[in-house]
Formats: structure tokens, C-alpha cells, sequence
């Protein structure tokens, strides 16, 4: 790494990320912590992550000490145990006392760019006169983020979408850019003139690749419903009724109970539920496939980690992420969104056809170097300098 100089600290940029916490395994967690780390590290940024959560809970992922976190200690997430009538108190409350001590805080560090990770703080952010550039940094595609299922809801549930809706479109229009992760996403943002596309950055570089020797197929996913692991077991049960001899292991965070359930109903033989694994590299590296099953992703991290280890990838083609890393056919194959016998198919093509296999495994690590973190970096260092430069 080249060393900072006292000109460069001099003039380094100041940039404020809001985040609720960082002491969770979370995709959002990693990589701000990841992109946050390096550009205060390579950059020579001065960088503040701003917390509302998690006070005295450290990072779960490494973070650079060159970066200062800031907690506002707010516990919204005391809201999550509270009836209607008290979490609608408690969460007015806490959103004012919010956006005070924010205001505080930014007026008196006066970065050059605020980015907000578009949860509590962006419905006041753009109204602080702090003097900062505002950037919104969305994690999942729109239809997906915050849904409040109004088609299915009550008359006033369906009301409040509608007026939730038209309000975040105006809070999005006054940021100077909102950075989603893929092209479709951006083009769903079709009220909004200052939408771009900077993907998320392969979390780190690994020190080995599998050899496609073992004869595994694994899956890194929380165990909720937006994954699809029901999907992945009841495609596997497909697969074992044609293959005896691949084995199926999952990783993740949640609870497992009702997936046990499942495969045991299904009959499963080969398939093994794990919890989360701290060793996600090796989890890779030990398998040959690896198989991505959500009903909608943000993007997708694991699916380029997988890549970087040498696995192509399985996946079903929801919104947004997968089709925007893999190369169908090429280093990896979509399925039909929600189709178990289109996963199972495809599963089975690359099983029983090695040659295949090993060449879209090549490709993988291939094309997955597009979204090392120097090069992603560098996207949002230009988006910084542009940004500041309009000052």
C-alpha cells in the first residue's frame, strides 16, 4: 500500500456514512465496512460511520482503525418488541431525537459527502444545512425495499404505501446521486434523473480455489423466506432422485427448524443444514457447485465470492442480482425465477458433465475480477471527486 502524505491527509475528503449497526453479519455490514476500510487506507479519506444501534456491540467484520464510528445510541430496534400504539410513540420519539442529533453532528463535522443507507435518516437527511453533498446507497432492488405488501392490505395499509411511496420519490429527487447495484434497478427508478449503478465489491481475495473434486454442492443464505431455501430443498429432492451421489450442505444464520422439517418430509439423504459458518471461504473451496435460490436478491455477494473460489453458479434468475454477475452459459446458469424443476435441471447438467464444469469454473474466476474492490473503489472515488467538484 502506498503511504498517505500530509498533503493528501491535508486534503483528503470528509465523508459520513449512516448506517443503523455494524455488529451484525449482514451484506450491507460488509461491505461498508470493506469499502470504508479501504478508501481511508488507500485514499487517505477521513471517514465517520454514523450508528443508531448496537451501542458497545463491536463490528462483527473488520474495520480499519482509521475509520471512526459514531454511536447515536437510539435502539430503534426496541421497537421491534412493542405493541402498535407504543412503537408508533416510541418510534416519533426516537426519529426526533434522531434527526436532532445528527443535525448536531454533521453541522459541527462538516463533511465534504453524507451517504445514507437510505433507512430512518433519509425522510430529514437532505434538510440538514450541514453543507455536505447528499448521496443515497440502496442495498436492494425497489419493488423489495420496504414493501409494505399493499396489495394485500387493509384499505388505510394500501393508503399509507401509497403515500410512503410518492414521499420517498421526493426525498430521493433532492440527493445529488442514489447508487443502486444493478442496471434494472436503476431503470425501475423511472421518476428519478440521478440514479447510477456501482455494484458491490468482492469481499475478499481468496487464497485458494476449489479443485471440483468433491463431489458438493453448497449454498450460503439466511434461513428466511426471501432465500428460497424451501425452493432449494424441494429442487434437491429432484436431484436425488437421479444422482446418488452429490451432496447438498447449506450455510446460514436463522432458524432451521422449519427447512429440517421440510427435508425430512422430502425424504432427503444427501442434504445437510449448517448454521453459520465462520470459515465461508473454505465452505466454498471444498464444493463444486454452488447454488443461489432467493426469490429476490439486492444483488448478491455470495454469488461473486463463490465465483472468486472457483464455483460456477447455479441460480434462479430473480430480481435483480444474479443476472447481473453471471454470464448464462458462460460461467454459470439461470434458472426460471421459482422454478424447482428448471434448478434441478440445470443442477444435474453440470453434475453429469465435468468438461463443462471445469471450464465454466475458469471462466468464473475470470470475469468475477470486475468486482475487486480496487476497481469498485475507484467508481466511487469518481463519484466523489464529481460530486464535490459540483459544490
Amino acid at each position: 500500500m502506498k503511504p498517505i502524505s500530509e498533503t493528501q491527509a491535508t486534503d483528503a475528503l470528509k465523508i459520513v456514512y449512516v448506517t443503523p449497526a455494524l455488529y451484525m453479519a449482514g451484506g450491507v455490514e460488509r461491505v461498508l465496512t470493506l469499502k470504508a476500510s479501504y478508501m481511508a487506507e488507500h485514499y487517505g479519506y477521513d471517514i465517520t460511520i454514523v450508528l443508531t444501534e448496537g451501542k458497545d456491540k463491536p463490528t462483527f467484520y473488520p474495520l480499519s482503525d482509521k475509520v471512526k464510528v459514531v454511536n447515536l445510541d437510539l435502539n430503534f430496534e426496541e421497537l421491534w418488541q412493542a405493541s402498535f400504539l407504543k412503537k408508533t410513540v416510541l418510534y416519533l420519539r426516537k426519529q426526533h431525537q434522531f434527526k436532532r442529533l445528527l443535525r448536531k453532528l454533521l453541522m459541527s463535522l462538516r463533511p465534504d459527502i453524507t451517504v445514507s443507507l437510505l433507512r430512518r435518516e433519509i425522510n430529514f437527511i437532505n434538510s440538514i444545512p450541514d453543507g455536505s453533498r447528499k448521496i443515497g446507497e440502496l442495498h436492494i432492488n425497489r419493488s423489495n425495499y420496504r414493501n409494505y405488501d399493499a396489495e394485500g392490505g387493509s384499505r388505510m395499509k394500501r393508503l399509507f404505501a401509497r403515500w410512503w411511496s410518492a414521499s420517498l420519490v421526493s426525498h430521493l429527487k433532492q440527493l445529488d446521486r442514489l447508487v443502486v447495484l444493478t442496471e434494472r434497478d436503476r431503470a425501475s427508478w423511472v421518476e428519478l434523473d440521478n440514479v447510477m449503478v456501482i455494484p458491490d465489491p468482492l469481499s475478499f481475495v481468496p487464497l485458494q480455489q476449489s479443485t471440483l473434486s468433491n463431489r458438493r454442492v453448497v449454498a450460503v443464505a439466511r434461513y428466511s423466506h426471501e432465500k428460497g431455501i424451501d425452493l432449494l430443498l424441494q429442487a434437491w429432492a429432484l436431484v436425488e432422485q437421479q444422482n446418488d451421489d452429490w451432496q447438498l450442505d447449506i450455510y446460514g444464520e436463522g432458524d432451521r427448524q422449519p427447512y429440517e422439517l421440510l427435508a425430512s418430509r422430502l425424504g432427503l439423504k444427501r442434504c445437510t443444514l449448517h448454521g453459520r459458518t465462520n470459515d465461508v471461504e473454505r465452505a466454498y473451496c471444498e464444493s463444486s457447485l454452488f447454488v443461489l435460490s432467493s426469490r429476490f436478491e439486492g444483488f448478491g455477494i455470495v454469488i461473486v465470492e463463490a465465483m472468486a473460489c472457483g464455483l460456477p453458479v447455479v441460480a434462479f434468475d430473480c430480481p435483480w442480482g444474479p443476472r447481473s454477475i453471471i454470464s448464462n452459459g458462460e460461467d454459470g446458469l439461470l434458472a426460471g425465477q421459482g422454478d424447482v424443476a428448471d434448478l434441478s435441471r440445470l443442477l444435474l447438467s453440470l453434475m453429469d458433465d465435468p468438461a463443462r464444469l471445469t471450464a465454466m469454473a475458469a471462466a468464473a474466476v475470470r470475469n468475477v475480477q470486475r468486482f475487486r474492490i480496487e476497481r469498485i473503489a475507484e467508481q466511487w472515488k469518481l463519484l466523489f471527486d464529481t460530486v464535490k467538484k459540483s459544490k
